[in-house]
């Protein structure tokens, strides 16, 4: 799990990470919850010349046992549906769920290929 390699080891509920793919961009992860099988992070983007409805804003939902990973909220849509019919009135793409799960798994591999640290938040 990819995800995983920017949280630090032994991560408790409230930990947070700050990783950096350029001086410009930074992201902070935070664990949100902890369960058995499965963690709740969240994934900021804490750019300060952006506006804020331009950066990006995840919530991730970690399963353990099967090593994956999926986006349980993105931006403004705070529950991902796993397809809408289309059109609909919020005009959210048929797939978007698998388009911002495909965003997830691309951004991760920028982080780890660019990324230049990741910095445990106190």
């Amino acid at each position: 799990m990819a995800l995983m390699k920017l949280l630090p080891h032994g991560s408790q509920v409230g930990d947070s990470v700050s990783v950096g793919i350029s001086e410009q961009v930074l992201f902070v992860l935070k664990v949100l919850d902890i369960a058995p099988y499965t963690w709740h992070v969240s994934i900021e983007q804490c750019t300060p010349h952006l506006p804020s409805f331009m950066r990006m804003k995840l919530k991730v939902r970690l399963y353990h046992d099967v090593r994956m990973a999926e986006v349980c909220a993105s931006q403004q849509i705070l529950n991902l549906r796993s397809s809408y019919h289309y059109p609909n009135d919020k005009m959210h793409q048929r797939n978007e769920k698998e388009q911002v799960n495909f965003f997830l798994a691309e951004w991760l591999k920028c982080c780890l290929q660019h990324g230049f640290s990741t910095v445990k938040q106190i």
